[in-house]
């Protein structure tokens, strides 16, 4: 007499294995469970209309064989891969591998596995490339970190029929967007070195055309002109230490300059060595400021006063939403999700000098 699978036995004759000694497949769970294939399929994703017992049968009988249900089979049984794609750009870069990693472990959580293109040197044409790409893989929905306003205007261009989410671009109405709040974080920089009584404040600009840089360039100078005060030219770096350094060389060249507004801390790295090179104190002669708080900004000389961005918020709030999407597609997009952002004041901003 067989034994049901309930008791958490194996039948005679069964093993592990199915009768031909390959992997168990979803026809063996069902024979072993006594119930039908379509019945294995609800209880593997999750349907309401499966008796709690039957279920339970279900899952031991699982057990007993040692099943792994195959993602194809999941995919064939639901319509959906369970596997997100992900779009990024200069992912070398402290804040986009922040977000990536944040990304990854929150789908990991919620039972999705990420496919990631990453795009070093993008153009329109690459950009729609990758998005075919991500579609005929079958993505369920995809984040796309686009930093560029070019970036953007590319992913408007792709024919996407999935859910997507873009990180500091918003493409139309129909996008979810989730950005850092750069005016803020600008704006809040600004008025801590003003507060200091420095009479203006230099900035190192990112380059031109990426969303953030544009937007700490906006808050900077709002802010100084909201005070009054004089608002020097920026000087525009690449966001890389060298060419902070290079600029950095330019401002220790002038005594008028007490203060910088960096717009991300590898750049204020580069001009703090050019401040210390031209033997400006800082932040005796020179306050610094920058933004990220990149983990080492705490350790250099002198610890970065800067501005904190939540990077696994970012990520983690961009998963949420996309996930959202997919298992409520037509539903309007919420407004854009800014991730607020704080000021980290350590000891290279101090009092301007008299």
């Amino acid at each position: 007499m067989t034994r049901s699978a309930a008791d958490g036995t194996v039948p005679k004759g069964r093993s592990r294995r199915n009768f031909a000694g390959s992997r168990p497949v979803m026809d063996d769970v069902a024979r072993l469970a006594g119930v039908s294939k379509q019945t294995v399929s609800r209880v593997l994703n999750d349907h309401p209309s499966v008796r709690p017992e039957t279920r339970e049968g279900v899952l031991v009988a699982m057990r007993t064989l040692g099943y792994r249900p195959s993602r194809s089979a999941r995919s064939l049984a639901s319509g959906r891969t369970r596997m997100l794609g992900v779009i990024s750009f200069d992912a070398a870069r402290y804040g986009p591998a922040a977000i990536l990693t944040a990304i990854n472990t929150a789908a990991q959580e919620a039972g999705y596995l990420v496919s990631s293109i990453a795009l070093d040197t993008a153009d329109h044409d690459t950009v729609v490339a990758a998005v075919d790409r991500l579609s005929a893989e079958g993505a369920d929905g995809v984040i796309a970190i686009a930093p560029q306003l070019w970036v953007g205007r590319a992913l408007a261009d792709a024919s996407l029929d999935t859910p997507l989410v873009v990180l500091e671009n918003g493409l139309d109405d129909h996008t979810e967007l989730v950005t850092g709040d750069s005016r803020a974080g600008a704006r809040k920089a600004t008025e801590h070195l003003l507060g200091l009584g420095h009479t203006t404040v230099w900035h190192v600009a990112g380059p031109t055309g990426w969303t953030s840089a544009d937007h700490r360039l906006d808050g900077w100078r709002s802010t100084l002109e909201a005070a009054g005060a004089d608002v020097p030219e920026p000087l525009v770096g690449d966001w890389s230490a060298d060419s902070g350094y290079e600029l950095g060389r330019r401002l220790a060249a002038r005594p008028d300059v007490t203060a910088v507004f960096v717009s991300n801390d590898q750049m204020a790295l580069g001009v703090l060595h050019a401040l210390h090179e031209a033997g400006r104190s800082v932040p005796g002669d020179v306050s610094v400021v920058g933004y990220d708080d990149i983990p080492e900004a705490a350790h250099l000389l002198p610890p970065l006063t800067t501005v904190r961005t939540d990077f696994a918020e970012i990520g983690t709030r961009s998963l949420r939403l996309l996930l959202d999407r997919i298992d409520g597609p037509g539903a309007p997009a919420p407004p854009e999700s800014v991730v607020p952002v704080d000021l980290v004041v350590r000891r290279s901003s101090g009092p301007a000098p008299r």
